[in-house]
């Protein structure tokens, strides 16, 4: 076996990140602490041996069959696993957003419009909300068991549920991204901010959205969904949504969340699949060189239209996934599920674990979720108890977060754990001097690295 980087730089990252792993882990998240030592050791040894290849794919393997055992290794409804399928669901919409963020660099303040069109399509195709639907009102199902299958309504298996949230949200965030390919920066933060608030109230007020009075269409779409179809049911929500069913076992049950775990395992390592593959092509250069300077990008023959609207679609198409996801899991679709603060939300992520950093976002959405659905609820009793103040923590959430992301800014603006390039700029200063209006004669040589 190869030795170990010995640098100080090394030793003192694994000095200071293993022991927070297994304490963050362990401690906060209640995993089994036989789990996070396992989890802390694999992290060592990737960070020791970083440049070695074997030693490195030996790592990814190790850490697969860990997590696909980490459910056996919990209750089947411990406090621990559904803390853990949260952080996987939203582990999906992080990589998806950091797409459109992290590679092509458009700020996304709508992201939420692909979460509420994922989890919409969830209440469409696996509930009775079209409880006309079908011959006779009798309701369609395909490749799924009962109770569901018996039931009025539209109940479709989960894997062709996703692949209509994937097509519906693809082109979605194409429509979102055409009003934007002349915009930058802050220009852009705006439309797509818009178009978030606009699909959240389109949602609210879904039930005056009667499909028999859409022109020239109204008549067949109200044939195919039944009479009386609407877009949703304003702030009743649809209710309840289908679990997931796989044929040839048992649907999931809200009790027992190891299938749920490791469905969004695999949802998550399909995303990581794909982001790896697109940060590697050819279309993942030209989101990053967008990035960087898209007028450079634009002389160098980027197509700009194409490379945004892919970006867009992309990242909106992973939203849509976790938007099904977590309907059937939270066994509702809901107008209140759809606030700005949520596109907020997955951006923190972003942003926290590093911007264009797969291994990165996947670290903020833990930690964010962990803050969110953990810690400040269980922290909410103790001003009561400490100070007798009647205060929801809840409330300030939102200020917990953005004081979060201005400490990030201030001590380590590139991210927790930041993309190379990121890392350069912004920690090394490669590419910083004359060329860009700082430092001096000494710094006039400009240092270009992949």
């Amino acid at each position: 076996m190869p030795r170990p980087k010995t640098d100080q730089r090394t030793l003192l990252s694994a000095a200071v990140a293993v022991p927070l792993i297994i304490i963050f882990t362990s401690q906060l998240l209640d995993m089994s602490l036989g789990m996070a030592l396992i989890l802390g050791v694999l992290i060592l040894l990737r960070l020791l041996y970083a440049d070695d290849r074997r030693i490195t794919i030996a790592v990814m393997v190790g850490i697969l069959l860990w997590a696909i055992y980490l459910p056996l290794a919990h209750e089947e409804n411990s406090e621990f696993l559904g803390i853990a399928v949260l952080i996987l669901a939203y582990s999906v919409m992080a990589l998806g957003l950091n797409i459109i963020v992290g590679y092509a660099g458009l700020l996304d303040l709508g992201y939420v419009a692909f979460f509420a069109l994922g989890a919409l399509t969830a209440g469409w195709f696996m509930s009775g909300f079209y409880s006309e639907a079908g011959k006779g009102g009798e309701g369609f199902a395909f490749l799924v068991s009962d109770p569901a299958a018996s039931l009025p309504g539209i109940h479709l298996n989960f894997v062709f549920v996703v692949i209509l949230a994937i097509i519906i949200c693809a082109t979605a965030g194409m429509l979102i991204g055409l009003p934007t390919l002349r915009l930058r920066g802050d220009y852009i933060a705006i439309v797509t901010l818009a178009f978030g608030e606009i699909i959240g109230r389109i949602v609210i007020n879904g039930d005056e959205l009667h499909y028999k009075d859409v022109p020239v269409l109204g008549g067949p779409i109200e044939d195919l969904f039944g009479k009386g179809a609407d877009f949703s049911k304003g702030r009743q929500g649809i209710t309840p949504i289908d679990k997931i069913d796989f044929p040839g076992i048992e649907p999931f049950k809200s009790l027992d969340l190891r299938p749920w775990f490791w469905t969004a395992l695999v949802l998550v390592l399909l995303v990581l699949f794909v982001n790896y593959r697109l940060r590697d092509s050819r279309l993942g250069r030209a989101w990053i060189a967008l990035r960087e300077d898209e007028v450079a990008a634009a002389s160098m023959g980027v197509p700009l239209v194409k490379t945004k609207l892919l970006a867009y679609a992309t990242g909106a198409a992973f939203g849509g996934m976790a938007g099904v996801f977590l309907a059937s899991l939270l066994n509702t679709v809901n107008a209140d599920q759809f606030q700005f603060f949520f596109s907020i939300f997955i951006l923190a992520m972003v942003i926290l674990g590093g911007l264009g950093s797969i291994e990165g976002v996947l670290v903020g959405a833990a930690i964010l979720v962990f803050l969110n659905f953990k810690f400040i609820p269980d922290l909410n009793d103790k001003p009561r108890e400490w100070f007798n103040l009647d205060l929801d923590l809840s409330e300030l959430s939102s200020a917990i977060y953005g004081f979060l992301l201005v400490m990030m800014m201030i001590l380590r603006p590139e991210g927790l754990l930041p993309e190379r390039r990121r890392k350069l700029e912004l920690a090394e200063g490669v590419g910083v001097g004359a060329t860009t209006g700082v430092g001096g004669p000494e710094t006039d040589v400009y240092e270009a690295r992949a």
